[in-house]
């Protein structure tokens, strides 16, 4: 028998933002620059990837 796989839990849409206080909501992660607004970039250990387009940023 196969060994199951854990579920991957994915990450709330309130988490991708911040609130201050008097109301505005800015973003916490870093937006594609090829796909543009809208499509944010996965932060690993030593790069940024987006999972669209395959883009990828490495850390200095």
């Amino acid at each position: 028998m196969a060994a199951k796989k854990a579920a991957k839990e994915s990450q709330k849409r309130s988490e991708l933002y911040s609130v201050d206080g008097q109301g505005k909501a800015t973003t916490t992660r870093r937006h594609c620059p090829r796909c543009g607004p809208g499509v944010f970039m996965g932060e690993h250990k030593d790069r940024f990837s987006c999972g669209k387009c395959g883009y990828t940023e490495f850390k200095q």
